[in-house]
Formats: structure tokens, sequence, C-alpha cells
């Protein structure tokens, strides 16, 4: 009965983002809020960066609409009600630890703000992402660990996809397809909240690609890169991925990783240049998997495929990660690193040919 519950959110999420996209796209070029080419830059035309906001929007505007059926159709939501009334809190001061990050994102993208005052938003929707009860737990009871290991994986989550996003439609699509596969895993296990949740992302997602895929007519911003990041990493904590059995090792808890292997393994490669080249983390370069792949001789778009590609080919392994004893999933994970090992050679003889 709950699929027909995904297909709605899915599909009224997407015509949303659909309707708010082009309203945010004139909102970004009445008030100036573009991104404007430069040496560092791939783009020759001012762009708007409001995608995030749009997709934010969409999100918010399916789940408002989601509760509101709830109380018209009472007969078709009965049997769920004490679930949805449980969840309710959570949502809530997810939905505004979201809209913080949004904010945030879009004041940087307004006033360029600095590194350590952008870490310190990211810390403080950590800190409250925790004290909602969303956290990493890892099999400990320290509740300083919790916290730790919860701010970090928040961060790291936000920081990859805002460094991810540095061509039309790698970011979006890199979080559509790892959404995909954390949908599959909740909703298989099921876990009717979370899924609902990433089929509302999902379709939020694929109504803004329309408009930034191929052509770039709207940018995420830093307020949609890190709303991508945020959001999934999120729920990336809150979905269940263990549970005991005789045959079963702790690998599947490590499905998160798998996902977002692309994210992580650009994110360390770009620092790890930027610090062999003693040029500054946070500033721009064109040393991304898209850019060299495109020194390699690909095109923009087909860099873009390899990526997609790519995050289906390492994801893929997490839905088996469940299915198989400790020597098959330590099988599955090295699996994945001699495939980034394959990339990092690509990548390093692109970064010779730039």
């Amino acid at each position: 009965m709950w699929e027909t519950v995904y297909v709605c959110v899915f599909l009224v999420s997407m015509s949303f983002s659909l309707l708010l996209v082009p309203v945010a796209k004139k909102f970004a070029i009445i008030f100036d809020i573009l991104d404007h080419p430069s040496p560092r830059k791939i783009h020759n035309l001012p762009t708007p960066l409001t995608g995030g906001i749009a997709l934010y929007f969409s999100i918010l505007a399916t789940i408002i609409a989601g509760l509101i059926a709830g109380r018209l159709l009472p007969e078709f939501f009965t049997i769920y009600y004490s679930g949805i009334s449980s969840v309710l809190l959570k949502l809530t001061i997810f939905l505004t630890t979201s809209a913080i990050v949004v904010i945030a994102g879009f004041i940087d993208d307004i006033y360029h703000l600095k590194p350590p005052v952008k870490l310190g938003f990211q810390i403080m929707c950590g800190i409250i992402t925790f004290l909602a009860g969303i956290k990493i737990s890892l099999f400990s009871s320290s509740v300083i660990l919790h916290l730790f290991f919860t701010i970090g994986w928040i961060v790291v989550c936000m920081n990859s996809f805002n460094l991810l996003d540095h061509t039309n439609g790698l970011a979006a699509g890199v979080a559509f397809i790892a959404g995909t596969i954390f949908f599959i895993t909740a909703a298989i296990n099921g876990q009717l909240f979370i899924a609902t949740l990433l089929a509302c992302f999902l379709g939020g997602v694929l109504g803004f690609l329309k408009y930034n895929f191929p052509d770039g007519k709207i940018f995420l911003g830093e307020c949609g890169s890190s709303f991508l990041g945020y959001f999934l990493g999120c729920l990336a904590i809150m979905g269940t991925y263990y549970r005991y059995q005789p045959h079963q090792s702790f690998l599947p808890a490590l499905s998160p990783l798998l996902i977002f292997s692309l994210p992580f393994f650009d994110t360390l490669n770009v620092i790890y240049i930027r610090f062999k080249n003693k040029k500054p983390i946070f500033q721009a370069d064109t040393n991304h998997i898209s850019h060299r792949l495109v020194r390699l001789g690909m095109s923009q778009n087909q860099a873009v495929g390899f990526c997609y590609l790519l995050t289906l080919a390492t994801g893929l392994g997490a839905l088996l990660l469940s299915k198989v004893n400790l020597a098959g999933g330590l099988v599955i994970f090295i699996e994945t690193i001699l495939i980034l090992m394959c990339v990092a050679i690509l990548e390093s003889t692109g970064r010779k040919n730039g």
C-alpha cells in the first residue's frame, strides 16, 4: 500500500520543483544573485545561484501537502497515524536545520563568507542535529564520541557535495543516484519515514536537473550543494543497515561510505593536491575529477556521465553488504577501492595533461 505513497510523493515533489526552479531563476536575475564567469570557472555567462532554494521549498511543500492529505484521507492513513505522529517532532527539527543550511548557504552565495564562518554554521547544524536525536553511535556508549562523529559526518558530507558542485548536473546527479540507493535500502528494510523523505528528495532533485543538466540554466549555489550533503548525510545516519544475524558482520553499518565513495574520494583528492601544491584548501581550482577527465579528452557531459556510472558502480555494493558474510563484505570493499584506484590513475594522467 505504501508503495503508492512513494510514487505520489516523488511525482508531487518533482512537479513542485519544475514549477519553483523557474521562479527561483527569475528571483536571482532580479536581485543579481548570479555566479559570474572567472578563470577558475567553466561557464561563460552569469548564472542564477538559487537552485537550492527551489529544491528546499519543493521538498517542504511536498511534505506539507502530504500532511494535509493525511487529514483529508483518514481511511487510508489510519493505520499509520501513530508512526506519523511519532516522527513529527524529529521531522520539524530536521526541516528547520535544513532551512538553516539553506539560509547560511544563501548568505554565502551573496556575501562570500570566509571558510571559518562557513565551518561554524556547519558545526552548529551538526550540534542541533545531534540534539534532535539524529546521531552516529558506532556500537559505542560514549556521548562525546557520538557528538564528535555526528558533527564530523555532517561537516564532511556538506563539504563533499559542495566541492563536487563544479560541473553542470554533477552534484545533483550524484545525489540522485546515492539517494536512490539509500531509498532502495530503506524501502527493503521497511523504514517508511526515511524512504518517504528520500522519495520526496529524489523528485525534487530530478525536477531541478531538468534545468541544470546539460545546459546549466541555473546552479544549486552554496545553499543547494550544502543542502544536498546535509539532507543525505542525515538520512544516512537515520537509516538502519545492521541487524544482528549469526552470519552477518558489522560491515553493513558502513554502507554509506560505499554510497558516498565518489564525493569523498574527490574531496580527499582535491585536498591532497592543494596541500601538495601549497595552496589554500578552500581555494577553488580545476583539479576535480570531472575537470581532469575533460583534460583526458572527454566532453563535460561525458565526464559527468562517467561520474554517474562510477557512483552507481561503487554504491551498488552497499545493497549486498547485508546479504553476505564478513569475507564477502571485505571483497565488496576491496573491489570499491580498486575501482577508485583505477580512477586515480586516470586522474593523475589528466592532471599531467593539464
